[in-house]
């Protein structure tokens, strides 16, 4: 029996009033504070009305939303401070220890976890925003120690909020006019699925369609921009107090993208355009790539209708065998959507985990189906093919292009790492032309807890790299990670680096004949060179094909992962932002 699996994203907040920062800033920059003294009977009668007030207020706020976020938001702020305090003291005595060796590792595992814990139980406590923060920590496996990814992915990716059908009629009826029972003939009150911004009901409209009706979790784009502030604030102080720890690339990308994930008509607008793309006769996936209709005329920032999609999760080989999906086939459609996607239209899915993609059976192949559009990333055409042209580099291991083009990514003189984090191979591996098999990558435990090593060795030049990349860079990375790892479940471990080859050079290749000349001898020229590059290409990726799948070279590549990795060049990867 299918499965419907509505796994979502979320979308952006409200600003605070330009007055209401205004008057924040002005209270900041007093150079001193004002005292204010208080006879023994004045006191006592101030706190009676305060104790008073703050009653009233718990009282009234169930009926009012701003009294509810401004009692809500000082709340969030004092859990906030409570929890950074714990944790910065546990770190200070913890890196105070006189332990040294083995034991001192001991102690800052425990450390580490603890403080997990903590952040953990802020999560769960604040919810929201600081969800979606969590999840965010439990995918980036090589950036941060692996207590806190653990624990964020072991509690929260499938542990999210559930708003009451009170709340979710509250917010149709506000955006839309009207309650959910009388806008659809049918609106089942309980979700089918929720994230952490969000939560998806089936319904049914009038004409019979059924649909899937994506509600925003209350309050969240009326606190969104106090928490980010929050979230800045206390990096900024974890920064003052440990000068290695630099995260403020994860902060800026919370910045810019939650405000978006926020806004559901903005994810509309994302779908209609990935829609019209794998529509247009530039893609090969025509009638291949399917997106949920969009139903605009009921649907508004914070309530998202959509045709409802019935499919099989990507992962799930009994499924597929059971409607006759070629695993491999499927693979080559994903690699290729996403391919597409980066080096052809510049407009990119930049969170395609295995819920966010469905697969039906349609005219005897695979239809991939994409959900949840909240998180894209727009890249122009500049830095399209230069990206497109540093993966040729890769591909041919050609060293000299390999440094021109990441040194243009402003890798500078540490681009041995950022290729390592690109592709998840040391760089001598990478630049070893005589190995065809250079760029593959057998993941395993083995494989990632190695991984994880050098990437906690070298945590803060991986650090420094994220800031000085490109921000567009930084979800490619985490889509990179994400397709890398549905290719290898689906046992396809080439063919996402195949498929990459060849649409960069496609890129490449459409780029340079838009600049030839319309017609005579040097358009022809540029067209056998491009012929020729590309069967370069289809050869070269060809005998890795062979390569992964002969014996004894496998045998060999087995030897060579049991070996220690003592590569120059740190192994690291992006991760997953």
């Amino acid at each position: 029996m299918n499965r419907a699996l509505y796994l979502l994203r979320l979308n952006r907040p409200a600003s605070l009033s330009q007055h209401g920062v205004t008057m924040l800033r002005a209270f900041c920059a007093k150079s001193e504070p004002e005292v204010i003294t208080f006879t023994r009977p004045q006191l006592y009668r101030y706190l009676a009305l305060g104790t008073a007030g703050v009653v009233g207020v718990s009282a009234y706020s169930a009926e009012s939303d701003h009294l509810r976020l401004a009692w809500n938001i000082p709340t969030r702020l004092i859990r906030d401070c409570a929890c950074a305090v714990a944790m910065i003291l546990d770190y200070k005595k913890c890196l105070s220890s006189k332990l040294e060796g083995e034991e001192r590792q001991k102690e800052l595992s425990a450390c580490h976890e603890r403080g997990a814990e903590r952040l953990l139980q802020l999560c769960f406590a604040n919810g929201g925003v600081y969800t979606k923060l969590g999840q965010h920590i439990g995918q980036l496996d090589h950036l941060l120690p692996e207590e806190y990814v653990l624990t964020m992915r072991n509690n929260l990716l499938d542990r999210c909020p559930i708003s009451s059908y009170k709340e979710v009629s509250k917010i149709v009826q506000k955006d839309l006019g009207d309650t959910p029972d009388k806008i659809f003939k049918r609106f089942e009150h309980h979700p089918i699925a929720s994230a952490s911004l969000a939560q998806v009901h089936v319904a049914e409209d009038h004409a019979g369609n059924k649909l899937a009706v994506k509600v925003q979790h209350e309050g969240l784009r009326e606190s969104a921009d106090a928490d980010i502030a929050t979230i800045q604030a206390l990096v900024t102080i974890a920064k003052y107090l440990f000068p290695t720890f630099d995260y403020q690339w994860l902060v800026d990308e919370i910045k810019l993208n939650l405000p978006r994930e926020l806004d559901f008509l903005h994810e509309a607008q994302n779908a209609e355009r990935c829609r019209a793309n794998f529509a247009s006769k530039r893609s090969k996936l025509r009638g291949r790539v399917h997106v949920p209709e969009i139903y605009l005329d009921r649907s508004s920032h914070r309530v998202l209708t959509m045709e409802f999609v019935q499919g099989e999760s990507v992962l799930d080989l009994a499924a597929l065998q059971r409607v006759g999906i070629n695993p491999a086939e499927l693979s080559r459609t994903i690699s290729k959507a996403f391919t597409e996607m980066i080096f052809l239209f510049g407009d990119v899915h930049c969170d395609p985990h295995a819920a966010n993609l469905l697969v039906r059976k349609k005219d005897g192949k695979p239809e991939l189906v994409l959900l949840d559009h909240g998180l894209y990333r727009r890249i122009d055409d500049k830095f399209r093919l230069e990206y497109a042209k540093l993966w040729q580099a890769l591909i041919y291991g050609d060293a000299v292009a390999i440094k021109q083009h990441a040194e243009a990514m402003n890798a500078g003189d540490m681009y041995p790492l950022f290729v390592s984090m690109l592709t998840q191979r040391p760089w001598e591996q990478v630049v070893n032309e005589s190995s065809p098999d250079r760029m593959y990558v057998k993941e395993s435990e083995e494989h990632r807890k190695r991984v994880q090593a050098y990437a906690m060795e070298h945590a803060v030049d991986i650090s420094t790299m994220l800031t000085r990349v490109p921000r567009p860079l930084l979800l490619l990375l985490k889509t990179n990670d994400c397709l890398r790892s549905v290719d290898c479940c689906l046992g396809q471990p080439v063919n996402n680096i195949v498929i990459t080859a060849r649409e960069c050079t496609r890129a490449i290749a459409e780029e340079r004949l838009e600049h030839a000349s319309a017609t005579g001898v040097r358009r022809l020229i540029t067209q056998a060179l491009v012929a020729v590059e590309v069967m370069r290409v289809e050869v070269r990726m060809a005998l890795l094909r062979l390569m992964a799948w002969t014996p004894s070279w496998t045998i060999a590549r087995q030897k060579e992962e049991q070996q220690p990795n003592l590569a120059g060049a740190p192994l690291a990867t992006g991760g997953s932002l």
